[in-house]
């Protein structure tokens, strides 16, 4: 079932959301070689209780850590680990936050130094789809369209769309209806309703869209080993159209990036 907010609601998601936004905009200036994925996790939380949140993913469904970092290969769902990061390597990193009863949780794929070209490629692409699928989150559409908005996009480029892990809807739970998948046909599923807020994610790999799960029981990496990427903003369906609740604008402007992709999906400009 479907949980509608009520724009007083959607407000205070925004709030939660802009605690994740703020989050990796501070990590964004932390990450680079020999830094650990288990130094972020620590300091990600720490950031995230100074800013009045408590983690959204410690403890959820046992999740043993505040953000989930996923290196190369890892798709999604990666554990912090004491591994330095290395010049070239990317990182998905998802985190989420709890704040006034309502969850926030999103990702950014962040490059280390100089990567190779075909894996900034796939980030463009991939980044590229994340508001391609966006813009189909509208009135009278429905789940399908957004997905395949999504796959077509990556499908293109020759990409392989992961199946087995979807975006989905999001409130006073980390998970509500519906799920959000990356792939999928026009006109099918189901239809999006005023008031409803979701993740969407895309989960892109270079080589197959195929993957597995690691022994630690969380990690999801590559079947073929290629690198994966991965992005996520939070979005509601306000006077009919998606509205992104969540910005990469503090990681963006941490690493000088220059970006209007937002614009279209904001009523009001965002001030940092």
């Amino acid at each position: 079932m479907i949980i509608v907010k009520t724009k007083e609601e959607i407000e205070l998601m925004r709030k939660s959301a802009l605690v994740v936004s703020k989050t990796l905009g501070m990590l964004a200036k932390e990450i680079k070689p020999g830094v650990t994925t288990q130094q972020l996790d620590k300091i990600a939380e720490e950031f995230i209780r100074d800013q009045g949140a408590v983690p959204g993913f410690l403890g959820l469904y046992d999740c043993p850590s505040t953000l989930l970092c996923s290196v190369n290969e890892a798709v999604v769902h990666g554990l912090p680990t004491n591994i330095p990061l290395e010049e070239g390597d990317i990182v998905s990193v998802d985190c989420g936050a709890l704040m006034n009863g309502f969850y926030g949780d999103h990702a950014y794929t962040f490059e280390i130094g100089e990567v190779a070209p075909e894996t900034k490629k796939l980030i463009e692409i991939t980044k590229e789809s994340l508001y391609v699928g966006i813009r189909e989150f509208k009135i009278n559409n429905r789940v399908g369209d957004v997905g395949f908005a999504i796959q077509k996009h990556c499908e293109d480029h020759g990409y392989g769309v992961v199946r087995e892990l979807v975006g989905h809807g999001l409130g006073r739970k980390m998970h509500e209806d519906p799920e959000m998948p990356n792939y999928g046909k026009r006109g099918r599923g189901k239809k999006f309703i005023e008031g409803m807020v979701v993740a969407i994610e895309p989960m892109i790999n270079m080589g197959t869209h195929r993957v597995k799960q690691l022994k630690d029981g969380w990690t999801i990496v590559t079947l073929d080993g290629k690198p994966s990427v991965h992005f996520e903003h939070d979005v509601a369906l306000v006077d009919g159209k998606p509205e992104i609740l969540s910005t990469f604008a503090y990681v963006h402007e941490a690493l000088g990036i220059e970006s209007n992709a937002e614009n279209e999906f904001r009523q009001e400009a965002l001030v940092l």
